[in-house]
């Protein structure tokens, strides 16, 4: 298969920025459907197994365990901390069966997921570029090392939330106080979105590594350290990755907002209906999510393309 056009990159790397060139790759892009399509086939193929493994777990945990599923239906906006209580027993009653099953049921699907992402998006690449060499084991590596660093990241979200709550609701409640669940939401917002940007930032290095490995045939290690020393290319890569997190949040906004479009008519619609409007939704939104996921390797691609041009013709 042909590389993509380097034609469609905007000028030189040095010169153009990052979102010029963007633009012109999402075109590309959505011209070989050939890619989006590879991407998806490879995600599901993980995905639906996947899905039907923990459905399968969580509705017999649910036949095992004395839930009081009366109490959930009761709960209401209007009663936030007797809503809260209800939760708080369901989790305590379900916490020693879902951590029994979580305990090899992480692990497996964490190992799966490394290994059919990696397989998954070496093919994706080298259909996108044939010139790109398979490096499957070390895409595995930087994989695992992705999925520890995002797990990281929620940790240190939850270590935030929890925070916010005992600034917010525990320590006035322990006071004698009322409990202030605006300043808890807004904290709570404030940082999601701080920690979601600075992954954003951050992250370009753990995506562009994988890439490096194919186009140099690194290692793990050679691979993370030329992701470090991309000179002019990183204010470029953090561009691109920054407005894919821009992306990434509108597609939930637009996914949401799609979602509750039949609800005002929910009087003249039927159970079925809606259930499958909601599935019609969530495929688009996971298909457009896919197809954004691999604009951005495109992206990076063209950008180190015209980046080496930039440097033979310095050389040259």
């Amino acid at each position: 298969m042909k590389p993509l056009p380097q034609d469609d990159v905007v000028a030189a790397a040095g010169v153009v920025r990052g979102m010029q060139s963007f633009v012109h790759v999402l075109a590309t892009c959505w011209r070989r459907p050939s890619l989006t399509a590879l991407e998806v086939a490879w995600r599901w193929a993980f995905g639906i197994p996947a899905l039907l493994l923990v459905w399968y777990e969580v509705m017999r945990i649910l036949a095992e365990t004395p839930v009081d599923f009366a109490a959930l239906q009761r709960m209401t906006v209007m009663n936030p901390m007797a809503s809260a209580q209800t939760l708080a027993q369901t989790m305590a009653v379900l916490l020693p069966s879902v951590t029994r099953v979580a305990v090899w049921l992480v692990p497996l699907l964490l190992v799966v997921w490394i290994v059919v992402s990696s397989l998954g998006r070496t093919v994706v690449l080298r259909r996108a570029d044939s010139r790109l060499l398979a490096r499957p084991v070390t895409l595995m590596v930087l994989q695992a090392i992705r999925v520890v660093a995002l797990g990281g990241s929620f940790v240190v979200w939850f270590l935030c939330v929890q925070w916010a709550a005992n600034v917010t609701v525990l320590g006035p409640i322990a006071a004698g106080g009322e409990a202030n669940l605006v300043g808890y939401f807004a904290l709570g917002i404030v940082a999601t979105l701080g920690l979601f940007t600075l992954w954003a930032v951050v992250s370009w290095v753990l995506s562009v590594a994988p890439l490096l490995a194919m186009l140099r045939g690194l290692g793990v290690e050679e691979s993370l350290g030329a992701a470090f020393r991309l000179g002019p290319l990183r204010g470029k890569l953090v561009e691109i990755n920054l407005v894919m997190g821009i992306v990434k949040i509108a597609l939930i906004v637009l996914a949401i907002v799609f979602s509750a479009t039949p609800l005002p008519f929910e009087s003249m619609t039927t159970q079925e209906f809606l259930v499958w409007w909601w599935v019609g939704v969530t495929v688009l939104y996971l298909v457009a999510s896919d197809f954004f996921h691999v604009a951005r390797l495109v992206g990076y691609l063209e950008l180190w393309r015209a980046y080496e041009r930039d440097e033979d013709l310095l050389r040259g």
